[in-house]
């Protein structure tokens, strides 16, 4: 505990507390006359490598510290004054995005076994109901999962799709209350519609059924650092538990899943760089498991079977990765062919295995391809999309023989669509497109472009504005970004951001290096020693944007959240006069301390991606650009900070503190910086389908009262 008194300030009505180090707000701040919750300096020593840091924020780490948790409300009772005169925007802005949400809509169903599954919202409930019919999409409906019976009370809930049992008359699901990814799996009687007293605690949502028996095979996490690290079997008729596989090796998690065919259970063990596969049948539940392939430093694959051989994907000799085929008995890689080669200018992201046909997700220019093969030949079809920057996945495929693939597509001006594709006559079928209620995609205009960074590298630029839209250097700019951990951001269509575009904002999206968009490369050009090649990348897409005259050099906002909160702070310290306006969600800025903290969640699975900073190298690069590290006197651009108390994937602290250091450093008190922090959730915020626009509705209203609207 501390034994020091925390100075919490906090304004007129809430608490009242013993003021020192008192910062005084001019300019518009003065009007409330309040006080800004600063937070008292403790120090605290750090030395790694003989390099002495001096955190004086470390205390806020103390969860359950009554004084730190007032500290925190303090912050929520700041930002809700500071914004008290956008009230009636926020709410203009809820009910405009609520509106988009078609209350009363259903999921195109798919078919598993004997039933047709879907979900389904109804009018004014904030979950969906998971449901299913018997043999026909005419059929009688049945119930399987009412999430909002189960959220009734709660500030978050996460509950799972029903995962059915093979006798299709028993499911489990996984259910988190709290938004810290820790699960209980609950089971239900299908056929007598009753809920089991049998429940597993304290898991991950990570499960899948054996084909005989009633044999639940799930994944359990390391209670202090969430690494998913076991697999157990349980039985549900006899209630025993028993661990079948432990991976000891920190930088690696464990899961579990059953093939398309239904013929194989799959461990696997992955961290960033390597990964390991064992198998056993499916239907030999309590079978010896087999490795596929001893795990290999820098050797990443993954397989799932075609009943009479694996496929594996893999970037043995093939950075970008390529698809092979191997006999079921002999998975040496002496003995792995080539389906698919690698090929320098297209990324092998994934593919699913049918029992004709195999679907191989690919990455070419920054955007994804979709190439159905039929098995036994090497030459394949590729989907035709219509739109210039796009976003495209798999859809629901659950069945292993089928003559159709289903995919989803979208882009920043259309909705998502549901189309199933005839392989045969090569010809895709809208089964449905979102309806948002009062849009009209031809009034909006999806682009794509390319900055040049200083190193020659072209850096894919998505965006999207209103029609009557002109490159005159007058509009806002709102430019989002990512780039970490391989992920690729691609172009989204987003209903909420309709109330930016609709007064006059251009949204962007900036894929820097980091992610996976332009290939491998692109994500090791943005990762370790090379990490800041993602910041700068995002400054010159930034520049590019105001040189090509797309905005208002003095309308500029970025926003980014998690690993893109850190790339919200990396810019601002290297460029802060970029930015008028800066969102940072639930953002990762104290990348040193907790790297070097192996007890918290994520650290050790992390040394892949970041370095490990016990290593003197991989410290001082870190070090060089942690967006908490580095905060000096200097004018910061107005900030807007969110996080969730609960959140497990990046720690309440690192916001707090951030923000606590930014108030102490930054040479503008006139500019708002401001937190807000949901007391009851995790890293996802709010889960309910209309709450969590509430968050959204602050975040906007923030920009546009940066733009001088309030109302």
């Amino acid at each position: 505990m501390l034994s020091r008194k925390i100075l919490v300030f906090v304004f007129c009505g809430v608490f009242m507390s013993a003021c020192a180090n008192q910062k005084s707000i001019k300019g518009e701040q003065s009007k409330t006359m309040m006080l800004v919750p600063m937070a008292e300096k403790i120090p605290y020593k750090m030395k790694k490598h003989g390099d002495l840091r001096i955190d004086n924020y470390y205390w806020l780490r103390e969860k359950t510290n009554e004084k730190v948790l007032n500290h925190l409300r303090a912050e929520n009772s700041y930002t809700e004054e500071m914004m008290k005169d956008t009230k009636t925007l926020q709410g203009e802005l809820y009910k405009e995005m609520r509106y988009r949400i078609k209350e009363d809509d259903q999921s195109v169903p798919y078919k598993k076994g004997s039933y047709f599954y879907y979900t389904k919202t109804l009018k004014g409930q904030e979950y969906p109901l998971y449901c299913r019919k018997k043999g026909s999409e005419n059929a009688l409906e049945e119930i399987m999962i009412d999430v909002n019976i189960l959220g009734k009370g709660r500030d978050f809930i996460k509950v799972t799709p029903p995962n059915v049992h093979p006798n299709e008359q028993i499911m489990a699901y996984a259910v988190d209350t709290k938004g810290d990814r820790i699960y209980t799996i609950f089971f239900k009687d299908l056929k007598n519609n009753k809920i089991l007293d049998q429940t597993i605690e304290n898991v991950t949502a990570n499960m899948a059924w054996a084909e005989k028996g009633k044999i639940l095979f799930f994944a359990k996490q390391d209670p202090q650092t969430l690494r998913s690290n076991k697999i157990f079997r349980y039985d549900l008729e006899t209630g025993i538990t028993e661990e079948i596989y432990e991976e000891k090796d920190e930088k690696f998690s464990a899961y579990i899943y059953k093939t398309l065919s239904r013929n194989f259970l799959i461990i696997g063990a992955s961290s960033t760089l390597s990964s390991e596969q064992r198998y056993i049948p499916a239907d030999e539940p309590y079978a010896k498991w087999q490795v596929f392939l001893p795990r290999e430093k820098n050797h990443e694959y993954s397989i799932t079977d075609g009943e009479d051989r694996f496929y594996i994907r893999t970037n043995w000799k093939a950075k970008n990765f390529r698809l092979m085929e191997v006999n079921l008995k002999n998975t040496e890689k002496k003995y792995w062919k080539n389906i698919l080669p690698h090929r320098k200018d297209v990324f092998v992201e994934d593919f699913d295995v049918f029992k004709k046909h195999i679907t191989v997700s690919e990455r070419k220019g920054g955007l994804t391809q979709i190439l159905v093969l039929k098995r036994g030949r090497i030459r394949g079809d590729y989907i035709k999309f219509p739109e210039p920057a796009y976003m495209v996945s798999m859809g629901q495929n659950a069945e292993y023989d089928t003559d159709f693939v289903r995919y989803e597509f979208e882009s920043m001006n259309r909705p998502s669509s549901v189309f199933d594709y005839d392989i045969a006559k090569k010809i895709s079928t809208l089964k449905k497109e979102k309806e948002v209620p009062g849009y009209v995609s031809s009034n909006y205009i999806s682009e794509r472009i390319f900055a040049t960074a200083k190193d020659g590298t072209k850096i894919p630029i998505s965006l999207v504005y209103k029609k009557r839209f002109q490159k005159n250097s007058s509009a806002p700019i709102l430019l989002y970004g990512y780039g970490s951990y391989g992920m690729s951001m691609d172009p989204w269509f987003s209903s909420g951001m309709v109330s930016l575009l609709d007064r006059g904002f251009v949204f962007a999206m900036a894929h820097v290096r980091g992610g996976s968009e332009m290939g491998r490369e692109w994500y090791e050009s943005g990762k370790f020693l090379k990490k800041k090649n993602t910041f700068t990348d995002f400054i010159t897409a930034t520049e590019y944007l105001v040189e090509k005259k797309y905005a208002d050099a003095k309308k500029v906002y970025a926003m980014g959240g998690s690993a893109g909160g850190m790339l919200m702070g990396a810019v601002m310290n290297l460029r802060p006069e970029l930015y008028h306006g800066i969102v940072a969600q639930v953002p990762f800025v104290d990348i040193v301390t907790t790297m070097l903290d192996s007890s918290l969640p994520l650290t050790t699975g992390e040394y892949e991606e970041w370095g490990n900073p016990n290593d003197p190298k991989y410290y001082k690069y870190m070090k060089s650009y942690s967006p908490y590290d580095n905060v000096t006197a200097k004018d910061y651009p107005n900030i807007l900070v969110t996080t969730g108390l609960n959140d497990s994937q990046v720690a309440y602290w690192e916001p707090a503190k951030w923000v606590a250091k930014l108030r102490e450093m930054r040479t503008n008190p006139s500019k708002l910086l401001l937190m807000k922090i949901e007391m009851e959730v995790g890293h996802g915020g709010k889960s309910g389908r209309f709450e969590y626009l509430k968050e959204k509705a602050l975040e906007y209203a923030f920009l546009l009262k940066l733009e001088g609207i309030r109302f």
